[in-house]
């Protein structure tokens, strides 16, 4: 019988947001065996020390309790026993994120990253996994979701499941609880997706549509050979937003107003925001799941693991995801251009970017990106928006300077044949390296400027050479996300370089823009604004408030730092044009014509 490592959970008390788990190792290290908690999860690059949610952990041998020792923040011993050793743990589960485990009375949720110690040295053995109901009259009801493959549980079901090793038993997120699932075929590979929340869904849509979006994606790269079923496990509550992905699946959080209900026509801004998410998600089941840095192959979850990669496996996918929903026909090309402009105006409304490169962004993802402060949007720059738009660039490029016989779409296949179908870590120069090979053009110049410069990206002329026009205007205030066009008449002259939001029911300074009229006033974040010129200010009539105002004019900010006020004077000044909109050209050339249409339509 092939030797396995016996995993157990169960619900302790659902009220007090315990698990309990039990690891049964048949052959122990007979020098005494070392258990370890993952530091971070696959996808989310921050150290999390997991172990920190363990509130106790004992061992035993033949029901004799067994001495343990910890050796560290993550590490524990046990005492050499030369026969089987169990480990046994209570863990605090409270962290609704898709990057951790939840239980209370409602539903369980976790990652296994967040509940199973490995087995140090024998990460590659077998790793059966018998999930427990607690004795509470709910339970009779609930549901199981994984991706996890059965090993003598019923469909959704409580009882036994099986990974072929310690790094796929932490890839399976599992959902319990009262759930709504939808099934659905995509290219012949079963696929579900299961919803947590009173959303009261279209979930035939939901299907259909989801079916219409994973199958065009497996079409674009090819069905990966381990891929023979996939799992979306959402959570939808009043509000949230974010995914988390997997290998045969992703948890996802978004907002149950984005699910479209019965009688719903047309893809809504709510909708299409999830259905982007969705996307995202998915194509990570290539880009980063299977083909992924050489960095992390294999992952160490001991420690921070650096690479400058980051950008090619978020930025790209952050590039194809909305892109790869209107070439399977779910958004228009309308829709498109608008979530282009958001994207875009997201990246030049931060000065970061002209002082942290997208190769630096990605190196310093564990303290920077993922530990953001007041600061941030002067000091860094996200290696998803910029790296989405490094993608948007040289997938122009290439076409433009090849007569449109290459694009980034088949830099990523020869990617994939040769980094995902194999198995092997992509280089840190990879993908650069294959896409000059691939086009016969010197891109040395282009990526040195682009990834590891912080100069600004030549989209103007590329998305030009697209029967594209891009254009600029000033912000209409501080929910104007870009993308759209409004008449100039009725923008704001002047700006605060400040953001603005409540705090326990105060207007606070979150964030100054470096050389802002606020900044210069001498203004901090966290400062509580009290009034502006005489008259108190409310957050949401900030924008009408400040519309009054002209280049030059003078005003007196009163404020509170702390437990003292003050007093200064501010100047205001002219307000920049920091908000992208794209227009479909109305008088391209032909041939910029026929560029576009390839590049939003090709496959």
């Amino acid at each position: 019988m092939k030797n396995s490592h016996h995993y157990r959970i169960r619900p302790l008390d659902p009220a007090a947001h315990l698990f309990e788990v039990r690891l049964t190792v048949e052959s122990p290290d007979p020098k005494g065996q070392v258990f370890e908690m993952p530091a971070w999860i696959p996808g989310s690059y921050m150290i999390r020390d997991y172990a920190r949610n363990v509130v106790a952990i004992r061992a035993e041998s033949d029901g004799v309790n067994c001495a343990v020792t910890k050796l560290g923040k993550s590490r524990w011993q046990t005492e050499a026993s030369s026969r089987a050793v169990t480990l046994v743990l209570e863990i605090y589960a409270h962290d609704e994120s898709v990057r951790g485990a939840h239980l209370d009375n409602t539903h369980a949720y976790f990652n296994g990253s967040c509940m199973f110690p490995a087995v140090v040295g024998q990460e590659e053995l077998e790793c059966q996994l018998e999930i427990e109901a607690a004795e509470l009259p709910q339970f009779k009801s609930w549901r199981v979701v994984t991706s996890m493959n059965r090993a003598g549980a019923e469909p959704y079901g409580f009882g036994g499941y099986v990974a072929a090793d310690y790094a796929e038993l932490i890839d399976h997120p599992v959902e319990i609880g009262d759930l709504s699932i939808g099934e659905f075929q995509a290219e012949g590979i079963p696929h579900v997706i299961a919803i947590r929340g009173n959303t009261k869904a279209d979930m035939a849509r939901l299907c259909h549509d989801l079916k219409t979006l994973c199958s065009f994606q497996l079409q674009f790269l090819g069905i990966p050979r381990d891929l023979d079923r996939y799992v979306f496990l959402l959570h939808a509550p009043g509000s949230g937003h974010g995914g988390l992905e997997h290998r045969w699946s992703c948890s996802l959080v978004s907002s149950r107003d984005n699910l479209p209900i019965r009688g719903d026509e047309g893809v809504s801004p709510e909708y299409r925001t999830f259905l982007g998410l969705v996307s995202h998600e998915y194509f990570h089941l290539w880009n980063v799941k299977r083909m992924k840095p050489a960095a992390f192959t294999p992952y160490d979850l001991s420690q921070e693991t650096h690479t400058e990669l980051l950008w090619v496996f978020e930025g790209i996918t952050s590039y194809y995801d909305d892109l790869l929903l209107l070439r399977s026909g779910l958004i228009s090309q309308s829709d498109y251009r608008e979530l282009l402009g958001q994207m875009i105006t997201r990246v030049i409304r931060g000065l970061g970017r002209r002082r942290q490169s997208v190769a630096d962004s990605s190196f310093d993802a564990w303290t920077k990106f993922y530990k953001p402060d007041a600061n941030a949007g002067n000091a860094i720059v996200s290696y998803y928006a910029k790296g989405a738009l490094i993608a948007l660039a040289l997938d122009l490029k290439l076409r433009s300077e090849t007569g449109g016989r290459i694009s980034l779409d088949d830099v990523m296949r020869v990617c994939w044949a040769k980094w995902g179908e194999t198995g092997e870590g992509m280089p840190e120069r990879g993908l650069e390296e294959v896409s000059a090979e691939v086009s016969g053009l010197d891109l040395g110049d282009f990526f040195d400027a682009t990834v590891r410069g912080t100069g600004e990206l030549p989209l103007e002329q590329l998305l030009s050479e697209h029967g594209v026009d891009y254009r600029l205007r000033k912000s209409k205030g501080r929910n104007d996300k870009g993308g759209d066009s409004v008449d100039e008449g009725k923008l704001p002259v002047v700006w605060l370089g400040a953001n603005l939001e409540m705090r326990n029911g105060k207007a606070t300074f979150a964030s100054l823009a470096n050389g802002g009229p606020a900044e210069v006033a001498g203004v901090s974040p966290g400062d509580e604004l009290i009034a502006l010129d005489g008259v108190r200010v409310d957050v949401s009539g900030s924008d009408t408030r400040i519309r009054r105002y002209r280049p030059g004019d003078r005003s007196v900010l009163t404020l509170f730092r702390g437990d003292e006020l003050l007093t200064l004077k501010l100047r205001w000044a002219a307000a920049p044009e920091d908000t992208c909109y794209l227009v479909e050209s109305n008088d391209a050339p032909a041939a910029a014509i026929s560029n576009r249409d390839r590049w939003l339509k090709s496959q």
